[in-house]
This record gives C-alpha cells, structure tokens and sequence, in this order.
C-alpha cells in the first residue's frame, strides 16, 4: 500500500549514500519500511548534492560515482520509488505556501511536500528542521534524522 510507504526528502536520502549525522539512525529506519518514494526532484538535488560535495574536497570523484550508481541500483531493484514531477505539483506547493502562513516554507521544500500529499503519504523523513515542522502542519507523521 503506497500510503504506508514513507517519503524522503532529500536531506534524508542523502543519509544513505553519505555517511553524515543520523546516517545510521536513517539505515534502520530506511531497511524497515522499504520501498521509499522519492521525487524527481529528489533525485536531482541528490545529484547536485553529491557534485557539491565532490567540488569542496568532501568527496573524491569516485566515491561520487559509487554514490550515483547505488542510488540507480536502488531505484531498479525498486527499493526507491521515483515519481514524476508534474504541474498539479507546482499547484499544490503554490497553495501550500499560501496556507501555511506560520511556517518559512521554502520552495522546493514545497514541492516535496505536495508530492508526498498528493500521493495520500503519512510520513515525511527528512533532516530538515523547517521540513518536518510544515509536514508536521499538514498532518504528516514526521521522521528526522540530524
């Protein structure tokens, strides 16, 4: 059932590709609710992330290449979930935006959490304090990491 499955944020998923803070708390948490949904968006922060990081000496090229092409095994193997960015997406984080008045709602934080709605998801996990406190607004049960 899709609505059982959580949503990652980008700041979450990198935790399984990079070993940071809360990357371990992350794995458990990731191998007990596999398969994940993940944007398209996603998966291009994931790639830019990774680049950054490779670009400021965190990361050697190579460990970038490994990275990207687990990510892909993942994805194939179907322990990810990509979902395709679409307008009614944009729709969505526009009203988003509008509505929660309360929070410093960023925008591609936006458009995370209108696809993760528009899928009926219950849970967000992210490392994202600002993330999780608009998921928390909209409803989602939240799971942060960091």
């Amino acid at each position: 059932m899709l609505g059982d499955q959580p949503y990652l944020d980008t700041s979450a998923l990198a935790k399984w590709y990079i070993n940071e803070p809360g990357s371990e708390a992350f794995v458990d948490f990731i191998r007990a609710r596999s398969p994940a949904v993940i944007s398209r968006l996603g998966a291009v922060e994931l790639r830019s992330l990774l680049a950054r990081r490779r670009r400021a000496g965190e990361l050697t090229q190579r460990y970038e290449q490994q990275a990207l092409a687990t990510f892909e095994d993942d994805i194939s193997a179907g322990d990810l979930r990509v979902e395709p960015l679409a307008d009614m997406h944009a729709l969505i984080a526009d009203r988003l935006v509008e509505s929660l008045t309360d929070q410093p709602l960023r925008t591609l934080d936006a458009v995370h959490l209108a696809v993760a709605q528009s899928l009926a998801l219950r849970l967000v996990a992210t490392a994202d304090r600002r993330l999780a406190s608009a998921a928390g607004a909209l409803g989602f049960e939240v799971a942060i990491f960091g």
